[in-house]
């Protein structure tokens, strides 16, 4: 089972399929937030599914124009994980961190897979990053364990970690998040898969292409600090609550490298996982206040 949020921004409607048909969510609740994620919705989900006992919506792909929101609702917080694959840290010019590297973008940067990626004004320096997000499911405080800290996750998602990689670095005093927080800045989706159909998120290719060509492949077993991991560290030093979205690290292959480009207007951005779908974004420039 997946979940999916369809509809126009901020009048998105929760949604499963099962890969044959789409089944509305809204006799279970009115979305994916975190209050359904901690009340058992994505277990509750499964079962009505299971059991026939939600109604069938034509299959959006068949020509009912319903936009693919993001698959969970916006935020609470986004937390980032920095470095999180060797080849990328030293690519960045950073060796391995030896502890969990962790910033933050605002919950409003997520936005649908299919959305465009806006530049912003002057920017010259905007990257792409395919990472695999986490979606969390219940409360994770002080936990003492890996095995309890993976009991926290929902699910999992295919996110876009895009970075304005100016601001993150030389106009950044030392603060990544300025750099990661344009509108825009982290399309999400299109799927939310429960973590019992994944497991503890290892073993999933990442790959990124632009304008057709081939920027990332890797798999997340190249993770420096796998899920449990990073659910356990952050909750030593965070309250992590439920509909909370972690990212959790981008591959070697980023234009940060110096071996692409950065992205342009007209550029598009197609980022996949496996097991958790493909995104396509069309890069275009952000207008100013006064232009609109």
């Amino acid at each position: 089972m997946r979940l999916m949020r369809l509809g126009a921004p901020g009048r998105e409607f929760p949604v499963a399929t099962d890969g044959v048909g789409v089944w509305d969510l809204r006799p279970l609740t009115d979305d994916i937030h975190g209050r359904f994620l901690a009340d058992d919705g994505v277990e509750r989900a499964q079962q009505a599914l299971a059991a026939g006992r939600l109604p069938r919506l034509e299959d959006p792909a068949d020509g009912t124009g319903l936009r693919v929101g993001a698959p969970i609702a916006r935020p609470a917080a986004v937390i980032c994980i920095g470095m999180n694959y060797a080849a990328h840290a030293r690519e960045s010019g950073s060796e391995p961190p030896e502890d969990v590297v962790v910033f933050y973008k605002h919950p409003n940067t997520v936005v649908g897979p299919f959305d465009d990626i806006l530049l912003p004004p002057g920017s010259t320096t905007t990257d792409w990053e395919v990472e695999l997000g986490v979606v969390i499911g219940r409360r994770a405080r002080y936990l003492s364990s890996r095995e309890a800290a993976l009991d926290c996750v929902a699910g999992f998602v295919l996110s876009d970690d895009v970075s304005e990689r100016e601001h993150q670095l030389q106009r950044s005093g030392g603060q990544w998040s300025k750099g990661k927080s344009f509108e825009t800045f982290n399309p999400v989706g299109p799927w939310l898969v429960p973590r019992d159909e994944l497991g503890d998120g290892s073993g999933l290719r990442l790959t990124s292409r632009v304008n057709g060509e081939v920027r990332q492949d890797s798999t997340t077993d190249d993770l420096v600090f796998d899920v449990s991991e990073i659910v356990y560290r952050l909750s030593r030093f965070m309250v992590l609550e439920p509909g909370d979205l972690i990212n959790t690290g981008t591959p070697a292959g980023v234009a940060l490298s110096g071996r692409f480009p950065y992205l342009d207007a007209g550029d598009v951005v197609e980022l996949e996982i496996g097991g958790l779908g493909a995104q396509r974004s069309n890069v275009r420039r952000a207008q100013t206040e006064d232009a609109r």
